[in-house]
């Protein structure tokens, strides 16, 4: 078993970002030891943005959001997640 590396003490957030960002986590963590949290108060921060979307598309988006009864915007951002999360398993696998 390797042996682990202490951490330093940071004087600031950007002093710890900056050695983050040229460390490896694996020679200061053990992650087999890693256990999942939730945090069920995180409230996750969003971002609003303008976007172009062809009619026909926005009319059908907006008709099944109303047959599911959901927002449709809510309803575009959970299609969106669930692409961008099935890209990138597809793209960790290449």
């Amino acid at each position: 078993m390797k042996k682990l590396k202490k951490i330093p003490d940071f004087k600031s957030d950007e002093e710890e970002a900056e050695f983050w960002d040229t460390h490896s986590t694996a020679d200061y963590i053990d992650w087999s030891k890693a256990e999942e949290t939730i945090f069920p108060n995180l409230k996750l921060t969003s971002e609003s943005i303008s976007m172009r979307i062809p009619g026909p598309l926005l009319a059908h988006i907006k008709s099944l959001a109303n047959q599911k009864g959901v927002p449709y915007q809510s309803l575009m951002k959970v299609y969106l997640s669930e692409k961008v999360d099935e890209e990138l398993e597809l793209s960790s696998h290449r």
